[in-house]
């Protein structure tokens, strides 16, 4: 293995993969041997660091996974290849292979194979990927963030060529994409055409898998499958690493632990139980490091380089029940939605952290009202004044944060789908003991328009920027899609957030200075 990968080389072998992956994901028929397995649902990678990264596939039968590492793009003349496990049954015939020792800050081309499953040779059919790994010194970085993905009854439409906003985002040729949750909607079934307002038809590619709510293993498995069916988002995960978190909607709406579901569709209550199920499926289909499954831990860090620490939060696995909110008392990191644990873990990360920027990858807004009918469903609950119900956890890590004096912390979120920019003051607050900071919200990419929500008073945020759709529920079809970007600035570390349209447009833009300069 070379110490060093040429740069010139790497992105002349990237050429290639870009163009294999837009055509590839499902095997082409042309790179099929009779009798041999076959790749299904593409190539992603995950979790990058300056040296090393996770790389994911699925294959139709069993069989032994590979992955070569290039240094050129040409893998018949320069490879390093890792041998990976069996693809089973077991795991829905996915599997994933870590990568170690990769260079740093280089843009470096991989290919999976798939043979025999006693095979030690990396021959077999193939489907090549790009990732790029982590600088160990300061350059410029970009990249992605957004979430909620075939909702509210909107699947993929052959009129709009799939999931049109993956190839904008591709475009955008980003080191990243943090994927904020909702990455599928197991309970909400995609069922046949809709008439829109206007009369036009929204025509819904259809599944089995997707015809009703995900209870079994393998109805949640086909809601993951389902989107992978999409060649412009198999293209954009096999050029563009993840880095993912998870919501509700990988299992149902708004749930909460120990939660039993009054909902005719399910027969299947238990919310614990349809919890495991789902999580299995998310696993195997997201290119998670085998420490990050194993451990069963969602929430934990992923440094970027000297200017970048993301911080992927959970707030679905330790959260008390939804109420309505209004539970009173001292502020606490124990409970809420959080769980005191992955509270404390948070704050003491952030204080560790070396990085200019803290990026806490949140799966929900904390300052926008998220009701769940009567109770709430968020952190929000719209009374003012004092910390109330999970405001008083998160008050505790704002305050934690302010003492510790942490600087250039920015809050990423999606859930509430559509975009805005949301700036928190304690002048405007009703709990003032924390440091100003910004929250963005972006969303979603492909499901129903909704917003806006009303704003709680308690942290003081102000909406400095919103775009949201002409009435609920609008159509992919009708845009009202968003995704979020942001570069930082090598140099003067200028953190530059822009919030982009389905096609890619920025809307809006904002450009925050480090603290510390």
């Amino acid at each position: 293995m070379p110490n060093h990968f040429s740069r010139r080389g790497v992105l002349r072998g990237a050429a290639g993969v870009a163009g294999l992956a837009a055509t590839s994901g499902f095997a082409s028929p042309s790179l099929i041997t009779r009798n041999r397995a076959a790749l299904t649902h593409g190539v992603q990678s995950g979790d990058v660091t300056a040296d090393s990264a996770v790389v994911w596939t699925r294959s139709d039968r069993p069989a032994r996974m590979f992955v070569q590492v290039s240094p050129t793009g040409r893998f018949a003349e320069h490879s390093r290849t890792y041998r990976g496990p069996v693809l089973t049954a077991k795991s829905d015939f996915t599997g994933r292979v870590d990568l170690t020792g990769l260079p740093a800050g280089e843009d470096v081309t991989y290919r999976v194979v798939l043979g025999e499953p006693d095979s030690h040779r990396a021959v077999g059919q193939h489907v090549d990927g790009l990732l790029h790994t982590a600088p160990r010194r300061s350059r410029d970085v970009r990249f992605l963030w957004s979430g909620d993905q075939a909702g509210q009854g909107w699947g993929r439409n052959p009129d709009l060529g799939g999931f049109p906003i993956y190839r904008a985002m591709r475009q955008r040729n980003a080191n990243f994409f943090l994927h904020s949750g909702d990455s599928v909607y197991a309970d909400g079934p995609i069922t046949g055409d809709v008439t829109l307002p206007d009369g036009r038809i929204y025509r819904n590619e259809l599944e089995e898998a997707k015809s009703h709510v995900a209870e079994t293993l393998d109805d949640f498995r086909g809601a993951h499958r389902y989107n992978l069916g999409d060649a412009g988002m198999r293209a954009f995960l096999a050029h563009t690493p993840l880095v993912c978190q998870w919501d509700d909607h990988e299992v149902s709406n708004n749930w909460y632990p120990g939660e039993i579901l009054d909902d005719a569709r399910y027969t299947e209550k238990s919310i614990d139980v349809l919890k495991r199920r789902a999580y299995q499926a998310w696993t195997e289909y997201q290119p998670l490091s085998s420490k990050t499954v194993k451990e069963h831990q969602i929430y934990r860090k992923v440094s970027y380089g000297p200017t970048l620490d993301i911080f992927i939060l959970d707030m679905r696995t330790y959260r008390n029940a939804n109420t309505p909110g209004r539970e009173s008392g001292g502020i606490s990191a124990d409970g809420g939605i959080l769980g005191g644990e992955q509270a404390r873990w948070l704050v003491r990360e952030l204080q560790a952290s070396k990085a200019t920027w803290k990026v806490i990858q949140s799966d929900m807004p904390i300052g926008l009202v998220v009701p769940d009918g009567t109770d709430i469903e968020a952190v929000a609950q719209g009374t003012a004044g004092a910390p109330l119900g999970r405001e008083r956890q998160i008050a505790w890590i704002l305050r934690e944060i302010k003492r510790r004096k942490i600087a250039n912390t920015v809050w990423l979120t999606a859930d509430v789908h559509y975009t805005a920019a949301h700036h928190y003051d304690p002048s405007r607050a009703g709990f003032t003991d924390f440091d100003p900071f910004w929250e963005f919200v972006s969303g979603p990419l492909h499901a129903g328009a909704f917003g806006p929500n009303a704003l709680d008073s308690t942290f003081g945020p102000q909406q400095v920027f919103a775009a949201t759709p002409p009435r609920a529920n609008t159509s992919p079809l009708e845009g009202s899609q968003f995704f979020g970007e942001v570069e930082i600035d090598g140099d003067s570390k200028d953190f530059t957030v822009h919030l982009r349209d389905i096609e890619g447009k920025s809307l809006w833009s904002q450009t925050l200075k480090d603290a510390k300069r």
